[in-house]
């Protein structure tokens, strides 16, 4: 982690810290020992405190959660919409069994802790989601999924994997990430248009 500038390794703490404790059990303090930064650094990068903070994690977030979907289509040698949320999913899947179950979706976290609370932080984490989503549409698309079916699907695909994620947590199993998987492969699958696949 120190090969990082302290600022984005703050930025990186401050998101892996959401994912287990939650946006009201993390403090400033605990992400700068976390970022092993100097202690002076919050104030200096982070003028606008902890929603600042906070706010870049979850943008840091969302970039993150578009290029796991960007490298799972590359990694597919005959991508299929059912093949790229599986390889989606799997990346979760993997974490879970080769770490525990201790660590969540920072997205999640954050509007279970804020959507009520604060504004910025909401809208933050709606522009991350909105950031997830851009490139399940144009890979659904790139498959024959048509542009207005492609939008829906990638609602379902990150609803249903989120969903998974929480249940995985609460279980300490892959079973709900291997079922929706399975469950909506076909469904996924079913919505090419095989005339307008390039």
């Amino acid at each position: 982690m120190t090969e990082r500038p302290a600022r984005d390794r703050m930025v990186f703490s401050a998101a892996q810290l959401l994912r287990t404790q939650g946006l009201s059990g993390t403090g400033m303090r605990e992400v700068v020992a976390h970022a092993e930064a100097p202690r002076g650094s919050l104030q200096h990068y982070f003028p606008g405190g902890k929603e600042q903070l906070f706010s870049e994690a979850i943008e840091w977030t969302g970039r993150q959660a578009a290029r796991r979907v960007t490298r799972a289509m590359d990694s597919l040698a005959d991508p299929t919409p059912s093949t790229l949320f599986a390889a989606v999913v799997e990346y979760w899947r993997a974490e879970f069994v080769e770490i525990g179950y201790d660590y969540g979706c920072p997205l999640v976290a954050t509007v279970a802790d804020t959507a009520a609370s604060s504004e910025p932080l909401r809208e933050r984490a709606n522009d991350a989601f909105a950031q997830w989503r851009k490139p399940i549409v144009s890979a659904l698309q790139e498959m024959g999924v048509p542009a207005a079916r492609a939008a829906s699907l990638a609602v379902l695909m990150i609803s249903a994997l989120e969903g998974a994620i929480v249940l995985a947590r609460v279980e300490r199993s892959v079973v709900a990430l291997d079922t929706v998987v399975e469950e909506l492969g076909p469904v996924l699958d079913a919505a090419v248009d095989k005339r307008r696949r390039r």
